[in-house]
């Protein structure tokens, strides 16, 4: 479990409220410690500034910064919370994040500006918004009275019971085999759609294909034939220029061939009474075979040119044929075209093997879902055996708060397969033991909600661990002793690792708790201030008595709270 060393403290520098009549609170240079294991009251009239303790913690979990927040004059506001952690719950996170991690000391800092802008961190590392949100939804949780609208929303109450089943495990196997499920069936969808298309397209394809086909396309081809039609086309010059330098390389006499052996014969005969003639001569011979090895091949050249004008015409027809597809198709190369002929051929294969494909997908589809709804099932499994221990814990827990006659149940009707489940669940309420069950945000009243909610609260913050948790007025509609037991059951949660912070103008509560601090508004010329002191004993208890008795505080209201503060147990 997580547990919080003493101090936890929240300090406040330089914040602002704006009410909507104008009236500017000023929340300045705030310093106060809440304490683990315990429940701390914060108690002030209405519009004394308590709201501005919880916006400050808020822009800590992340919520939107207003530059309306920075008092006038001043350049930025800074946000500091101080919290104590145990290792193995948070090391992870901080690890993935880059962060250094301190178990005893983890801060959390947000610094406004004048200017709108807002930075976040996380022990002196700046940290995206996302990422402070992240972390501050696993350390505090903030209950007021807005969100006792949730109750009405379906996926909240689905959220409650998964949250208490801790079927995270089953959760994650449904998600994963959902999202194949999904996947094959958005791929069946594709398959038929593709398959529409190509049989309204089929005889068009077919007729691109057959003319890609038909020109015998082969990659290099179109560089060759244009080679060709050059060498046809210039076939005379070549010829000419060709014969010239045969009959210059080959004459009888006046050959370079020729000229060259001759060369090499009279250097030879002198070889014996002129040594050099011997190296002149080799180097010679090389030159000959050489030259009469380039003569060979130039007198074949000659011979084998010849102006072929059928040959040429019918390169010329094959050449139009590839532009004239190339022009077509938008593409410059025959290998786009065989490309192209490629990918025509896999349509029509798709066409002529549509059945099987279809058959296919739809068979993996089959599979896909029965084993979604194989998971589906088992996740329905727990949810339906948390929901029974739930509809028991909500009777045990709403009885004690002065609805005697509750019945309380959760009702599950099977819904298509979804993201969640497959499960729709609704949970029904009476507080009367002959009236019908009906959902439970169309009978209940404020009261019978708040006193919903907090025992769901209760519930989920044993699950969930969350270390801090803070009621924000939730007593609305209760007093006397229904709010007492409301303040036991906190008091409780207060006791069992938790640190809770309630907000409250019920005396009953107020005096369930362990540390009281109070909110007080102070107007002044420079403008109106809201301060926070932690109460003494005995100021406590004068607090409390005011607050049963208004503000003629007798001895007997004095008492009264004296035994109201005393009283720890539920009557």
């Amino acid at each position: 479990p997580i547990e919080l060393s003493s101090p936890c403290g929240i300090r406040l520098k330089g914040i602002n409220y704006r009410y909507e009549d104008g009236d500017r609170e000023i929340l300045r240079d705030l310093n106060f410690d809440f304490y683990p294991c315990s429940c701390t009251a914060i108690l002030g009239e209405t519009g004394a500034g308590k709201s501005i303790i919880l916006g400050a913690i808020g822009l800590l979990l992340g919520n939107r910064a207003d530059s309306k927040q920075i008092k006038q004059g001043e350049k930025k506001c800074v946000i500091e919370a101080t919290f104590s952690l145990t290792k193995n719950a948070f090391e992870d996170f901080f690890a993935e994040n880059n962060i250094d991690f301190d178990s005893n000391e983890t801060i959390l800092r947000r610094e406004i500006s004048s200017n709108g802008k807002s930075r976040a961190f996380i022990n002196d590392t700046p940290v995206p918004l996302n990422l402070m949100r992240e972390l501050g939804d696993q350390l505090v949780d903030i209950h007021s009275q807005h969100q006792n609208l949730l109750l009405q929303k379906e996926d909240f109450q689905l959220n409650v019971i998964d949250i208490l089943a801790d079927n995270d495990k089953e959760r994650i196997a449904y998600a994963t085999s959902f999202k194949a499920y999904k996947d094959a069936e958005r791929k069946l969808a594709e398959i038929k759609k593709q398959l529409k298309e190509s049989s309204e397209n089929e005889e068009f394809t077919r007729f691109q294909y057959e003319e890609i086909a038909s020109a015998n396309l082969q990659d290099g081809l179109q560089e060759e034939l244009e080679a060709e039609a050059k060498t046809l086309t210039h076939a005379e010059d070549i010829k000419s220029s060709l014969f010239s330098a045969d009959n210059l390389l080959n004459g009888e006499e006046t050959g370079a061939v020729q000229q060259l052996r001759s060369a090499t014969d009279n250097l030879a005969n002198i070889t014996a009474v002129f040594p050099k003639a011997n190296e002149l001569n080799t180097r010679l011979d090389t030159v000959y075979i050489e030259i009469k090895d380039i003569a060979e091949e130039v007198s074949r050249a000659a011979a084998d040119i010849d102006f072929d004008p059928n040959r040429l015409d019918f390169i010329n027809e094959q050449l139009d044929k590839i532009y004239h597809l190339e022009n077509k198709f938008h593409v410059e190369t025959i290998a786009e075209l065989l490309n192209i002929q490629a990918n025509l051929k896999l349509k029509l294969d798709s066409i002529d093997n549509s059945d099987e494909l279809l058959k296919d997908a739809e068979q993996t589809l089959a599979a896909k879902q029965t084993d979604c709804a194989k998971q589906a099932a088992i996740l329905t499994k727990g949810r339906e055996k948390t929901a029974k221990t739930i509809q028991k814990e909500m009777k045990e827990k709403l009885i004690p708060m002065g609805i005697p006659n509750v019945q309380f149940d959760i009702q599950f009707e099977a819904k298509p397969l979804a993201d969640d489940g497959a499960d729709k669940v609704q949970f029904l309420f009476s507080a009367n033991r002959n009236s019908p069950l009906q959902p439970i945000a169309q009978v209940a009243s404020g009261g019978e909600i708040a006193r919903v909610m907090l025992s769901l609260k209760a519930m989920i913050s044993g699950a969930v661990k969350l270390p801090t948790i803070i009621f924000d007025e939730i007593d609305t509609g209760v007093s006397g002793k229904i709010a007492q037991q409301m303040a036991f059951v906190m008091r409780q949660m207060g006791s069992n690792n938790k640190q809770v912070i309630s907000i409250t103008h019920l005396p009953q509560i107020a005096a369930l708790g362990t540390t009281h601090y109070k909110v007080e508004k102070h107007d002044s010329a420079t403008g109106t201030t809201s301060k926070l002191r932690k109460l003494t004993s005995e100021e406590r208890v004068a607090e409390i008595a005011q607050m049963l008795s208004g503000s003629d505080v007798s001895e007997a209201a004095l008492q009264n709270a004296r035994e109201l503060i005393n009283s720890n147990q539920p009557s």
